[in-house]
């Protein structure tokens, strides 16, 4: 698989999904950190330590979005967006993958997080897997269920009462599966 994968997303502006450098990795904590921070979507509760981030993200591969080039004298590339892609199990069940990801809350919308699940799909099919796995998908997250469903994904389960927002709310937590061409 050839990377950059480029595409045209809404407004002509040109974007890539590349493996993270390591001088990004720095740039994708701080991303996570504030979709942590802002409560809705992932199960942490504190902003994580360099340590932390790396065991939890950097564990196997790691994929960022960023605005591709118009030419070599461009500034550095800002993170717009970042995946990782996992086993979701050890040993005979390391063939189903799990991903997570995150867009920068002012570029959500603009078609970045379709560009990535639909290029996940097909890295994760390269890479040897034969599906892909979500664990906690916040039933508030109507935004990501509606893409993964529109993605060929299927509600395999539900955890109740899974999560405890920032807010307090307490919300059922579903399971998506998919598997691979």
């Amino acid at each position: 698989m050839d990377f950059p994968i480029v595409k045209v997303l809404k407004f002509g502006i040109k974007y890539e999904i590349d493996y993270m450098h390591p001088q990004e990795e720095e740039a994708v904590r701080a991303l996570l950190n504030s979709v942590i921070v802002e409560g809705k979507t992932y199960p942490q509760k504190q902003p994580l330590s360099q340590a932390e981030f790396f065991s939890y993200w950097l564990s196997k591969d790691a994929f960022v979005v960023r605005a591709s080039p118009v030419n070599d004298t461009q500034k550095p590339k800002e993170i717009l967006g970042a995946f990782y892609l996992k086993p979701n199990f050890p040993g005979r069940c390391s063939h189903i993958c799990n991903a997570g990801f995150i867009v920068q809350a002012s570029l959500r919308g603009q078609g970045i997080g379709r560009f990535m699940g639909e290029s996940m799909l097909k890295i994760a099919a390269h890479l040897g897997y034969e599906a892909v796995m979500f664990n906690l998908v916040f039933e508030t997250n109507i935004a990501s269920i509606r893409l993964w469903q529109s993605l060929g994904f299927e509600i395999v389960g539900r955890i109740p009462r899974a999560a405890k927002l920032e807010n307090e709310q307490v919300v059922d937590a579903l399971m998506l599966y998919r598997t691979l061409p």
